[in-house]
């Protein structure tokens, strides 16, 4: 019998997906997110070699949708994608986090809570409870993309050198979530005349991550342009419709 995905994965991706899963049951009860059937598992082939998707999706009273995404194609690439989109009525900024590996190595770590509002800035508080947290030194820090305006000061990418910078990463993502997930209990709903600029800010998150290249390249080489376009736009960053 084959091993479940994230088994086969590198272990920094198993670890960080079981830590994801662990802190958002710690503090919500987690409701199912319906993604369309034929989208949740995915396989196809890509340079003759396989490429499996898993998608696992939640939602919660401040979280219209909690996205963990697992990746692999043959033994050369794994991937771990995530992020929780908070309902519009719910001035939160966006969780993400990446991990990208091949061949036994994680090449890139990103990590980051994503402000929504117009100015591009995370609220007071976050700001506040960000600055305190343990200052994160790592050896190799990667350059953010060209249509990385999305990404607060506070966001951390790395290429991991080593198993302590490895654990240090995975510590990092603990403290951050936790942080972002007890802001988001502590959070009072907004008024609906307030959740114009939540939605506005959310679209411009999903229109800017929709221009990831590489991203839509490796999906359309395996299943085609069309099939890219609706994964990309319906599963990965789909486009918040203003309801709660």
């Amino acid at each position: 019998m084959q091993k479940p995905l994230r088994q086969q994965q590198h272990p920094l991706i198993r670890q960080l997906a079981d830590q994801l899963e662990a802190v958002w049951q710690r503090y919500f009860d987690l409701e199912p997110y319906h993604l369309p059937a034929d989208l949740g598992y995915v396989e196809g082939r890509l340079e003759g070699e396989r490429l499996t998707i898993e998608n696992r999706c939640y939602q919660t009273p401040q979280f219209r949708k909690i996205h963990l995404e697992l990746a692999r194609l043959g033994n050369g690439l794994d991937v771990l994608h995530c992020v929780m989109f908070p309902r519009p009525n719910y001035a939160l900024p966006i969780f993400g986090t990446d991990l990208v590996g091949g061949h036994g190595q994680i090449s890139a770590a990103i990590a980051d809570l994503s402000p929504t509002s117009k100015d591009l800035q995370l609220p007071t508080e976050y700001q506040s409870v960000l600055k305190a947290l343990p200052k994160a030194e790592f050896s190799q820090p990667r350059e953010l993309p060209a249509w990385g305006d999305i990404f607060s000061k506070f966001c951390l990418f790395i290429r991991p050198s080593s198993p302590e910078e490895e654990a240090k990463f995975l510590a990092h993502i603990e403290m951050l979530l936790t942080a972002h997930c007890q802001q988001a209990i502590a959070a009072k709903p907004l008024s609906s005349n307030a959740q114009t600029e939540i939605l506005a800010g959310q679209q411009y998150y999903c229109t800017k991550q929709q221009q990831n290249d590489k991203t839509r390249r490796v999906l359309e080489k395996a299943f085609g342009a069309a099939w890219a376009e609706r994964y990309l736009t319906t599963v990965l960053f789909d486009m918040p419709n203003g309801t709660v």
